[in-house]
């Protein structure tokens, strides 16, 4: 089961894009409802950072204002049909994921809001996913993937690539369909293998944006810029070029690229979570 974690105004705000006061305002116009402690401080979940989102990219690339942003924050339409077969015939670095995704959703008989609140964002974020395939955390990712019961290797068929070994020469390496922003995921080794190894390239700013956890055990090894990694929401670790870690996947864990320029690292996931 997956911990809840919920982050101080400050902290909701950065990961937002937009200043602790401009969260004030939203609440006062009826945008957001945050969790109050009993002192009356307030919290945000994963699923208010995501609707926070959502509203500062309506607010600022739409330019509406709060009566029609509640008005679209209510519900959003089901996007049009696709050839599910063209997907299944996809290149990995073409296969549109988050198309897939949708076709598992409805074959489920799941809404876009059932499953948008239990991954824990909003209704247009995880419709703008199904259509774009991007707009996810690598956290909501994980645990999107997760909440269908498969792996992301599964669906781009990466499993299905080699039987037995797995030979990828430098520079050759396939790439995840891109969905986070800042973050290049490269597969290392193709297959149905009990070790899942990638490159993680990170652009400044990159993070999980929130903790995540699932059965197994993790290594990684950063081969440039610096990555900062929090294990139970207190545990602080900071690595540097050469610096290797190894932890349980069970502990809720989060990252974030802690250079300005670009992190290069080797991670690696036993048993394969995506």
């Amino acid at each position: 089961m997956t911990m809840e974690i919920r982050y101080k105004i400050a902290e909701a705000a950065r990961m937002a894009g937009v200043s602790a006061s401009t969260l004030r305002l939203w609440e006062s116009q009826g945008l957001i409802e945050p969790i109050r402690t009993e002192s009356g401080q307030r919290l945000y979940d994963a699923a208010h950072v995501e609707r926070l989102k959502t509203i500062s990219w309506l607010r600022h690339e739409k330019g509406l204002n709060p009566a029609a942003i509640r008005e679209n924050l209510k519900t959003e339409p089901e996007p049009e049909a696709v050839d599910d077969d063209a997907v299944e015939d996809a290149d990995i670095g073409e296969i549109p994921i988050g198309k897939k995704i949708r076709r598992l959703r409805r074959e489920a008989g799941k809404t876009l809001d059932a499953v948008a609140q239990a991954v824990g964002v909003s209704v247009s974020t995880l419709s703008t996913f199904e259509r774009t395939s991007q707009g996810l955390s690598f956290k909501a990712l994980h645990e999107l993937v997760a909440h269908f019961g498969t792996t992301l290797a599964v669906l781009s068929g990466q499993e299905d690539r080699h039987a037995g070994e797995s030979l990828i020469r430098s520079g050759e390496w396939s790439t995840w369909p891109p969905s986070s922003t800042g973050v290049t995921v490269q597969i290392l080794s193709e297959g149905k293998n009990q070790m899942e190894c990638h490159r993680f390239v990170l652009a400044p700013g990159a993070s999980s944006e929130g903790a995540y956890q699932h059965p197994g055990e993790e290594f990684l090894h950063v081969l440039a810029g610096g990555l900062e990694i929090i294990l139970d929401g207190d545990q602080f670790f900071e690595l540097g070029p050469g610096d290797s870690f190894y932890f349980e996947s069970r502990r809720p864990h989060s990252w974030r690229n802690a250079v300005d320029g670009e992190t290069v690292l080797i991670w690696v996931n036993t048993p394969p979570t995506f």
